[in-house]
């Protein structure tokens, strides 16, 4: 009976592993983006995330009926953020800016930050995407 609960202890510890393994991997896809399109988008900044794993852009956007639509771009974690030259101050409630994603597969608003165009005009691309649409180029002119 002994070897049997151990075995047990065994095969459970070892399929926790592999289900904690496989969320991690998961986790780390970028299956959920269309990396092959980007979708410029101006609006104005609800909330800035700056939390681990990752941070995020919470920003409405006027559709053609003029009605707000919240989209969700997520971005890297704060400390590759750091080092790509972000500052958690960046960006403020209420801030307009022009956000360049690559949009989620399933069309939901929401998408993967490839580049911003601050309110002072300063751009920012994420380095390590493939960018094909130039920010300062789609930034609404005033």
């Amino acid at each position: 009976m002994r070897i049997s609960i151990r075995l047990y202890r065994r095969a459970l510890a070892a399929g926790v592993a592999l289900f904690v393994t496989g969320a991690a991997f998961a986790h780390h896809s970028f299956a959920m983006f269309d990396r092959d399109k980007e979708v410029v988008l101006t609006g104005v900044v609800h909330e800035f995330q700056w939390t681990n794993p990752h941070a995020f852009i919470e920003f409405d956007v006027s559709n053609d009926k003029g009605q707000a639509e919240r989209w969700s771009v997520e971005m890297n974690s704060p400390n590759n953020l750091t080092r790509q030259g972000w500052k958690s101050t960046y960006l403020k409630n209420g801030d307009k800016v022009t956000v360049t994603l690559n949009p989620l597969r399933d069309g939901k608003h929401g998408g993967l930050f490839v580049a911003i165009v601050l309110p002072d005009g300063k751009v920012i691309k994420d380095p390590t995407s493939r960018q094909r649409t130039p920010p300062a180029e789609a930034a609404p002119k005033s």
